[in-house]
């Protein structure tokens, strides 16, 4: 039960990528060049499968175990973690606090205008239509018509739900939550028809809290997702394109998402 709790505290981030507000520090210790520039990465520990901390009270997941392996590569730079509300990353970055934003991070305008986004991106993340397991009316997006979703207000997906209900004229509600478990309970209750998930979501919610959740049609986007960094960092930001370039075409991206996110998802990239 213990176990079970602790996972359903976590869980709480993944729909938000909210993270922990407690801030601490981890080094790679990848390198022991002294030279080597101190890169501080800026990341949270509640979305499992991302960035998370797991039951020996490690801070792993595909983006912390992708940076590591980058940073093996990269000995004029030593990485190290600091792990924050997330909240407080965009702000940290501005202020220079942090040096590189890792949390499955997308591009939207607002982002791209203050910030620096590296040129390759280190996943493509599916987002799918997900409904309870006994719903049979629902077998795509436009089966929404005359339905009510839940979203995370701002997310990837909320954006592309709300143009592409609009552009299609549907008769869909759309309701914005910011709790999981809140918006898990109202889809199991049938408050709500659907939202929209990872494959990798749905696999821990149903695993963890029961959340009797099924994916319905073809991916509707695939996220890419980056590393964000401040402006004048382009150096940096190209040094980790480069070596996730090698990453991608020796198969370490493959290994780890098949590992963490339970597919290949470079082939995307």
């Amino acid at each position: 039960m213990k176990k079970r709790l602790l996972s359903a505290i976590l869980l709480a981030g993944a729909l938000l990528s909210a993270c922990g507000s407690d801030s601490d520090v981890a080094s790679t210790n990848a390198n022991n060049n002294e030279d080597a520039k101190k890169v501080v990465i800026g990341t949270g520990s509640q979305f499992i499968n991302i960035c998370f901390y797991d039951e020996d009270g490690n801070l792993t997941g595909y983006d912390i175990e992708l940076l590591k392996e980058i940073d093996q590569r990269l000995p004029q730079y030593e990485f190290d973690f600091e792990v924050m509300d997330f909240s407080n990353l965009l702000l940290s970055l501005e202020t220079k606090k942090i040096d590189v934003i890792a949390h499955n991070m997308a591009k939207n305008p607002e982002r791209e205008e203050k910030f620096l986004f590296n040129s390759q991106p280190y996943n493509a993340v599916p987002t799918h239509v997900v409904v309870n397991e006994k719903n049979t009316d629902i077998q795509s997006i436009d089966d929404l018509n005359g339905k009510t979703v839940g979203l995370a207000p701002t997310s990837n997906a909320a954006l592309f739900v709300e143009d592409y209900v609009a552009k299609n004229n549907m008769d869909t509600k759309l309701t914005y939550i910011t709790s999981t478990p809140d918006i898990l309970n109202q889809l199991k209750t049938d408050r709500i028809q659907a939202i929209f998930q990872f494959p990798f979501s749905v696999e821990i919610f149903n695993r963890e809290s029961d959340a009797q959740l099924k994916l319905v049609g073809e991916p509707l986007i695939f996220s890419e997702i980056f590393f964000m960094l401040n402006k004048q960092d382009e150096q940096l930001a190209a040094d980790i394109d480069e070596v996730l370039v090698e990453l991608i075409d020796d198969g370490t991206v493959k290994e780890l998402s098949e590992k963490w996110l339970g597919a290949d998802f470079s082939v995307e990239l």
